[in-house]
């Protein structure tokens, strides 16, 4: 108990992770006492430490996503910074551009936009209402001037994980370029940008990484050039009218977080000595944990994959007669349990799964959340079903 504030239940990882580790609080900490110069933009020993945070940040990241150079990280302030980058950088006139329906509004409004400023095209592979995908009807909505696909590693609604190897196969068939969104995946799944195709990465820092708010970035495969989303200072090549090209300065214009991205060091040396593949395994049997406990509640429907089956650290559900909103307000009032209620900036996966019309509540689970919590949560709900009848 902090102040007299009660202990709260935490269950919005997916939205961002907390608490963070102690490591990631005291880098950030010591940064912002010892080395808060302006990295990149002087000689004297205080900026060149500054800037080697950046490049100790950019090997941690290349390390866990089997990045050959760290220079084609390009940090961002978040996933949607990274998504815009990665889509207004690319895609031109004509270009038709292929998302699925369970895209988060970070792809769905850039894609627009560009629709209604430029004259793209783009089409939407259905999922069906638990995410899953089928490659073939991917296939069937390539055209002759198919340039991008854009998906989802992993819904921030339904925690379906989605199946980017495949389809980054059949996208290299094709020449076109792969986007994934890493925004549920990072830290939380294995991604190897190499072994899964992957030309564009964009992930939060915030998230699965446990690094601070206001850190992500951009992996941008070495074969490819973006326009900038930013122009401005990058302490190189001041003498010049252009962009320099040389990366990464020429992707990150202006100063960049340099206290934040020593937390996000922090974060990924965490999750590399805990490994993904630990921390997804202890993710997944708490949501199984959760599953069965609210399975049996009368007028639950849970969305997303079945009891057994693959997904991230997401639930998501409603329960008839009782309003989203009310729900997530009554936990958070009365149990001290913090979910998220609403459509999640994803009103197309919410078409898929059916729930358009009423949104749904969410609990996402993070690596310090505990059995006891998940247990609390589920007698909660138990209490708040009993209490509005049958």
């Amino acid at each position: 108990m902090i102040d007299g504030i009660k202990p709260v239940i935490y269950l919005d990882h997916a939205a961002t992770s907390w608490p963070k580790p102690p490591t990631v609080t005291e880098a950030v900490v010591q940064t912002m006492l010892n080395d808060a110069a302006n990295p990149g933009r002087g000689s004297h020993a205080m900026a060149v430490r500054a800037s080697r945070v950046l490049f100790d940040t950019r090997k941690q990241l290349s390390k866990l996503f089997n990045i050959k150079n760290p220079n084609d990280i390009a940090f961002a302030s978040n996933t949607t910074m990274a998504l815009n980058m990665a889509i207004k950088g690319f895609v031109k006139p004509g270009d038709h551009v292929i998302a699925t329906s369970v895209e988060h509004n970070s792809v769905r409004r850039p894609l627009y936009y560009l629709e209604q400023t430029i004259g793209i095209e783009v089409s939407y592979v259905e999922a069906d209402e638990k995410g899953n995908l089928s490659i073939d009807d991917v296939a069937k909505l390539i055209q002759s001037n198919t340039t991008l696909v854009i998906v989802n590693h992993s819904s921030n609604l339904l925690g379906t994980i989605m199946p980017v190897a495949d389809i980054a196969e059949l996208t290299k068939k094709h020449g076109i370029k792969l986007l994934v969104d890493a925004a549920q995946s990072a830290g939380i799944i294995e991604v190897d940008v190499k072994a899964m195709g992957i030309d564009m990465l964009a992930f939060p820092g915030h998230k699965g990484l446990l690094g601070p708010q206001g850190t992500g970035g951009l992996y941008i495969d070495p074969a490819l050039e973006l326009v900038p989303l930013l122009h401005g200072g990058t302490g190189s090549q001041s003498e010049a009218l252009e962009q320099p090209k040389v990366r990464p300065d020429r992707y990150e214009a202006g100063t960049q977080n340099t206290p934040g991205l020593a937390g996000l060091k922090a974060g990924v040396q965490y999750v590399l000595n805990e490994t993904v593949k630990n921390i997804h395994t202890k993710e997944w049997n708490l949501i199984q944990r959760a599953i069965e406990g609210l399975l049996p509640l009368e007028r639950m429907k849970l969305l997303g994959p079945e009891l057994g089956e693959a997904r991230t650290g997401i639930i998501a559900f409603n329960i008839e007669g009782i309003d989203p909103s009310e729900l997530s307000f009554i936990l958070d009032q009365h149990y001290q349990v913090a979910v998220r209620a609403g459509f999640h900036c994803t009103p197309l996966a919410h078409a898929s799964a059916g729930t358009f019309e009423t949104g749904a509540v969410r609990a996402s689970v993070g690596v310090y959340t505990t059995e006891a919590e998940i247990d609390a949560f589920i007698e909660a709900i138990k209490e708040i079903v009993k209490q509005y009848g049958v």
